[in-house]
């Protein structure tokens, strides 16, 4: 009896479960340094975030978004940067081959917070928005680093022109 309850859950819970996974989102590890201050802001402690899957269902990313990525350089491996510069904005870069880059359609400019320490679009150009996955939306842990993540966009990275 016990056995058809154990089965009957997993068979229910499982694809719930994983549809949650899918749709709303997760929490994830934030490893490395590029994105001190706002996340990992000391070196020993590791920031947990919550990746919200449903916040960019329709690619709908604003500048200043923490977002989590595939990485166009290692398909394997996902990377957390913020959104600097959406389609049409001019970008002052940081090092890229051209000095100013106008960010085609259905891409995006992402950069880490802690300038050169980071791969980013400065190493790797402008991101199409295909690649992305979720928005980090708040930090869990550790519980005294509890807090939302706000969108915003240092006033020194803002994109030099655009249709916004």
């Amino acid at each position: 009896m016990w056995l058809k309850s154990i089965c009957r859950s997993v068979l229910f819970g499982v694809p719930i479960g994983v549809t949650f996974l899918d749709t709303v989102g997760y929490v994830a590890r934030v490893e490395g340094i590029s994105m001190q201050p706002a996340l990992n802001p000391e070196s020993r402690n590791t920031d947990y975030v919550f990746l919200s899957r449903w916040a960019v269902k329709d690619y709908d990313v604003k500048r200043g978004d923490i977002i989590s990525l595939v990485s166009p350089k290692d398909p394997n491996q996902k990377i957390i940067k913020r959104v600097v510069a959406l389609q049409g904005d001019v970008v002052s870069t940081l090092g890229y081959r051209n000095q100013y880059v106008k960010v085609p359609e259905g891409h995006c400019w992402v950069e880490g917070d802690h300038t050169g320490h980071t791969l980013d679009s400065n190493t790797f150009g402008p991101v199409s928005l295909g690649l992305i996955n979720a928005k980090a939306v708040c930090i869990v842990w550790p519980p005294s680093r509890w807090q939302n993540l706000e969108t915003k966009l240092p006033d020194n990275r803002k994109p030099i022109s655009g249709p916004y």
